[in-house]
């Protein structure tokens, strides 16, 4: 198939190689280079390296409300379009453009967690799974019906990270399946009830708040890790805390009961994995080398 290609972050990049592989596509659309680095030169999307490292032409417009841009698109003659975390709205032009419409893959078991963060969402809430669907895109936010969709467990344990690396490899496995099979799917209508948004991440909501109970720090920590980062003040300093699990113990919130095991509003949290100010990730055991902790965490 003829196929268009929209995305932007490094979610995106396995399904465009997937892409690739089986299918003609005859241009990229990603968000436009950022300024990023210590120097704050623009660098390129995950998805615009990526696809000129395969030698695929690259459009990065700013909209795509004009008519020119709207011209441009249209005239790629493309069977499909494959959208994935793009970040710019489709007017209803460019959803109609290709013949078959414009796809959607979606982190998440539709209609919960529209939007922009599912990942992070999905584990901040203590979902117990999650999962990819095919959508057949249309003017609402990740409303229209789904033609595929398969779920996912959620680690006792994982992150945002894990999840989103196996998520993203799920949806170009799934969008090679919807692809194949497109003539003889059938759309299914979202529910109306159990609709939920995720909302883009603040990183007000970052900061750890020891007097809550333990599920919900083991959530936050682990649904913001590795971006922003769930952080606490330690001596005066800034850490990130990228990894936890739930653990036994009881004391006041924030006492430090042993190692990187820290006391919650109920319950306690073991931290896994943290991350100075300036240094690499590191488990509990090089983190404390030479770092004294005091008795309680604010």
């Amino acid at each position: 198939m003829k196929v268009v290609f929209m995305g932007t972050p490094e979610f995106s990049v396995p399904v465009l190689e997937a892409l690739a592989r089986d299918h003609e596509v005859v241009c990229v659309y990603s968000q436009p280079p950022r300024p990023a680095g210590r120097g704050k030169k623009d660098r390129p999307s995950p998805v615009q390296a990526r696809a000129e490292g395969l030698g695929l032409p690259v459009r990065h417009p700013v909209s795509l409300k004009s008519a020119e841009a709207q011209a441009e698109f249209a005239a790629l003659g493309a069977d499909v379009a494959v959208v994935v975390a793009y970040g710019l709205i489709l007017p209803q032009p460019v959803l109609d453009a290709p013949r078959h419409g414009c796809l959607n893959i979606h982190a998440s078991l539709l209609p919960r967690w529209r939007g922009a963060a599912p990942i992070h969402r999905a584990i901040m809430a203590g979902d117990a799974e999650t999962g990819i669907c095919i959508m057949q895109m249309e003017a609402g936010l990740d409303t229209g019906p789904v033609l595929l969709r398969e779920a996912v467990a959620i680690g006792a344990d994982e992150t945002t990270g894990q999840l989103h690396d196996r998520l993203s490899g799920m949806g170009a496995r799934l969008i090679g399946t919807a692809l194949a099979q497109l003539p003889d799917l059938h759309p299914e209508v979202q529910a109306a009830e159990g609709v939920t948004y995720a909302s883009k991440i603040d990183k007000s909501e970052a900061q750890v708040d020891w007097t809550r109970p333990a599920t919900e720090v083991d959530r936050l920590i682990r649904g913001l890790s590795p971006f922003p980062g769930a952080w606490c003040q330690i001596g005066g300093e800034r850490v990130k805390l990228l990894g936890s699990h739930l653990a036994e113990g009881q004391g006041a919130p924030g006492q430090v009961l042993h190692g990187l095991t820290v006391a919650c509003g109920s319950g306690a949290v073991a931290v896994t994995l943290a991350q100075r100010e300036g240094k690499k990730p590191m488990a509990p055991d090089a983190f404390l080398r030479g770092f004294t902790l005091p008795d309680r965490l604010v």
